[in-house]
């Protein structure tokens, strides 16, 4: 079992992984800065800290056999409001991790490096990062690869669904939006609809990652569950909230990303096999929503870009 330093650990991803990591009996630590939360109540060991003040983190990544890093500005509008620091968040402080850690970092990279391309990508297709919070990730990913250290790094597909019961539900995700839409409004706006994502449940993040905590894998690897259209993603929604209403509008949309990948090394190498369904996504996001479990789901902490815009707006970095 390993010492595993959890950083940005409170966030969607870190959720489910936390505790998956726990059920595995590894010793976990979770460092975060709380950019989207008021406080942290999940029981495991936490300190704060913030990868922009580095200083903060030396002594437990002296401490940790593996480092599992979900330090980061995360969307492609998110990371266009502060391109500065974007790069210092999702760039420099990977390479400040490089040079102070000699340990297992597992990474969380994104398929937007892909950007917009026809056919069934792999890992060796070509990347096309059509935005800053691409270019960022693949530069990440670069640093990690020239690294001495043993790296995993996912290029995880859009994520969907809910984390754990602690960690914020994400609106600013395509699958979680429509469903909220379904249910309060009784009706989905898709726009185009015919571009592809690839689909995976924020929860088999950690499905992929926690096995390999201290195994000697390492590698970059796409994770996806499906890929499917917006445009199917808005039908399968209407399956289940069959109430719903799909209005379909053939303006094109701001998102240039479309994009199908194959995630088959990570189920040859790792033994990858996703847990989540879309359905369940849908199920679980709208059983949330009706049973009114957030008070407003159209507060903005639930939207990175809402919440980042109000809190540099305030003057601060988070």
């Amino acid at each position: 079992m390993s010492k595993v330093l959890i950083i940005g650990g409170a966030g969607y991803v870190g959720g489910a992984l936390t505790d998956l990591a726990i059920a595995a009996n590894h010793e976990v630590r979770v460092i975060d800065n709380l950019t989207y939360e008021d406080s942290f109540l999940k029981p495991v060991e936490f300190h704060f800290g913030d990868v922009l003040d580095f200083s903060t983190l030396e002594s437990h990544l002296k401490w940790a056999d593996t480092v599992v890093w979900l330090a980061a500005l995360v969307g492609d509008p998110a990371c266009a409001i502060n391109p500065k620091l974007t790069r210092q968040t999702n760039v420099d402080a990977v390479r400040n991790l490089v040079n102070a850690f000699g340990g297992r970092i597992i990474f969380p990279s994104t398929c937007s490096v892909y950007g917009a391309q026809d056919g069934l990508l792999d890992e060796g297709s070509r990347t096309n990062p059509l935005s800053l919070y691409a270019e960022s990730k693949l530069e990440a990913e670069e640093i990690l690869s020239s690294s001495k250290n043993s790296t995993l790094v996912f290029r995880l597909g859009t994520l969907f669904g809910l984390s754990d019961n602690f960690s914020r539900l994400r609106v600013d995700l395509v699958l979680n939006v429509l469903t909220i839409r379904a249910v309060l409004e009784g009706s989905m706006s898709v726009f185009g609809g015919t571009q592809y994502r690839p689909l995976l449940h924020v929860r088999d993040v950690a499905t992929a990652a926690v096995p390999h905590i201290d195994t000697d894998k390492s590698g970059v690897f796409n994770l996806h569950a499906e890929n499917v259209t917006v445009l199917e993603i808005a039908h399968r929604i209407q399956t289940i909230i069959t109430n719903a209403r799909v209005e379909q509008t053939d303006i094109s949309f701001q998102d240039a990303r479309n994009y199908r990948v194959n995630s088959d090394l990570a189920k040859q190498i790792l033994g990858f096999s996703p847990n989540w369904t879309i359905e369940d996504g849908i199920r679980e996001v709208s059983n949330l929503i009706l049973t009114r479990r957030i008070k407003n789901v159209s507060n903005p902490r639930f939207n990175n870009v809402e919440s980042l815009r109000l809190q540099w707006s305030a003057g601060h970095h988070g």
